[in-house]
């Protein structure tokens, strides 16, 4: 079954996974966390734009789960929730170097027959986002959306592996792409970024951003390239969904301001830096459930202030 039908057009629909998670890091753990690509992202977007999601879930998905996405503006007509089956779950967990997640099982269940549907409303939306999920299945979303202004996916190293040609099919149709840095070094071939990242472009997608964790991100468009810091945090509790509250956070700026220029785009990374930053300061949604706007706006002008180096230079001549 689905959730509610939604009949309004979504400006902004994200579809991959919507999950359960146990983590453990040098922080503490979590069990049956709320987890997922498709959540992380979803709800770091939904600070900035209304979103709907699409995504399957099991009969052991809580409800306070589901009542929590629709708090935060996010449509769940695009959920399908499976009788008798159970929610995908992933367990892992990290070591003092944080930018590596340990896996210690993945239970895809429903997930595993998983047939991305968008209900009618969704198949109009002007932004669409492919969280981190088989190629084959962002395709069949692209196949189903009829006048994107913007498509956005986001990959990993298995697939690369894995489902090489249907990834670039994936890129050749695509808008903007996410990778981390080794991935783009391992699809192309190249070892320096800006030639993997100039090789991707040739595939198709006019923009590509690179997801470099701790070291912030970079951002390639046209013949241009854009690079943003990370925040200094004084603590990490969680990484689990880091890159994905960035993506969230990219896409839910640019649907919420309606504009793909140049330099919307190079503000988009600079909130997606803003969102994953707070996302890292606790387990699961923990940090972004307690999130306030003007705690959002406060940290984005501290993103300025860190990247503004003109102003010190001139008062220290």
């Amino acid at each position: 079954m689905t959730m509610d039908k939604n009949t309004t057009p979504q400006s902004l629909v994200i579809v991959g996974s919507i999950g359960l998670d146990d983590v453990q890091t040098p922080e503490g753990e979590v069990r049956d966390a709320l987890g997922g690509a498709a959540t992380y992202s979803a709800i770091a977007a939904s600070f900035f734009t209304p979103v709907g999601i699409v995504g399957v879930i099991g009969d052991d998905f809580p409800q306070t789960h589901l009542d929590y996405l629709d708090s935060r503006r996010i449509d769940l007509a695009g959920v399908e929730r499976i009788s008798g089956g159970k929610t995908f779950h992933w367990a892992g967990y990290y070591d003092f170097d944080l930018n590596v997640a340990h896996t210690l099982d993945t239970q895809l269940n429903v997930f595993a027959d998983f047939k991305p549907v968008l209900p009618d409303s969704y198949k109009k939306a002007s932004y669409v986002f492919l969280a981190n999920i088989d190629p084959v299945l962002q395709l069949e979303v692209l196949n189903q959306v009829e006048k994107p202004k913007l498509t956005v996916c986001d990959t990993m190293n298995f697939w690369i592996t894995g489902k090489r040609d249907a990834l670039v099919e994936v890129l050749s149709r695509v808008d903007i792409a996410f990778m981390n840095d080794a991935e783009a070094r391992q699809l192309t071939g190249c070892m320096s970024i800006v030639k993997a990242a100039r090789a991707i472009q040739k595939i198709g997608p006019q923009t590509l951003i690179i997801k470099k964790g701790e070291h912030g991100a970079l951002l390639f468009h046209n013949d241009e390239h854009f690079s943003a810091p990370s925040y200094p945090l004084e603590s990490i509790a969680d990484p689990t969904g880091a890159g994905d509250s960035f993506a969230g956070g990219f896409i839910g700026y640019v649907a919420s301001v309606d504009d793909i220029s140049p330099k919307t785009l190079r503000r988009a990374v600079i909130q997606g830096s803003v969102m994953a930053s707070f996302n890292v300061e606790d387990f699961s949604m923990n940090r972004l459930r307690r999130l306030t706007c003007d705690e959002i706006a406060k940290r984005y002008s501290e993103f300025r202030e860190m990247a503004h180096f003109d102003a010190l230079e001139d008062a220290s001549l």
